[in-house]
């Protein structure tokens, strides 16, 4: 169990960057391309990942030089997890919407791989973006189960 339960009603705008780091649960969903429908606006994530992304670690392989490499890498921020963009298992979003972290989170379980082992991340179940072409994304789309 954690020790410092130090998520609970705080702010997102007052965690300190390391504090902010710690949040993320290594699912790297937000690694993921997602498609917009034009008329409506609804996002569409794919199966279709970021090169830089070890899938099976879920860990970009340049975290620090991940802005200057790939366009459009995104920087979470408070106002980014209150946006709806990111999956809504994200520990980020969850906690913008005044929701608790799961059961199977890093800071939950003490464990840094729980969200792998849970079956919680992409580990296993994507595609390079290196392999699949633009135009074919739409193929790719995937609908998340709710529970």
């Amino acid at each position: 169990m954690a020790i410092n339960n130090y998520w609970h009603n705080r702010a997102l705008e007052d965690f300190s960057p390391q504090e902010w780091e710690q949040l993320c649960d290594g699912c790297g969903k937000c690694c993921l391309h997602k498609l917009e429908d034009i008329d409506t606006g609804e996002l569409f994530f794919t199966r279709v990942v970021c090169r830089l992304l070890d899938d099976q670690r879920c860990q970009c392989r340049d975290y620090q030089s991940r802005f200057q490499q790939i366009e459009g890498c995104i920087r979470v921020t408070p106002a980014i997890a209150r946006g709806g963009s990111l999956p809504d298992s994200c520990a980020y979003r969850l906690l913008a919407e005044g929701r608790g972290l799961p059961t199977w989170h890093p800071l939950v379980t003490g464990d840094p791989q729980s969200t792998v082992n849970e079956g919680q991340s992409v580990s296993g179940w994507v595609i390079s973006e290196e392999h699949v072409h633009e135009d074919g994304m739409d193929e790719h789309v995937i609908h998340w189960v709710k529970s």
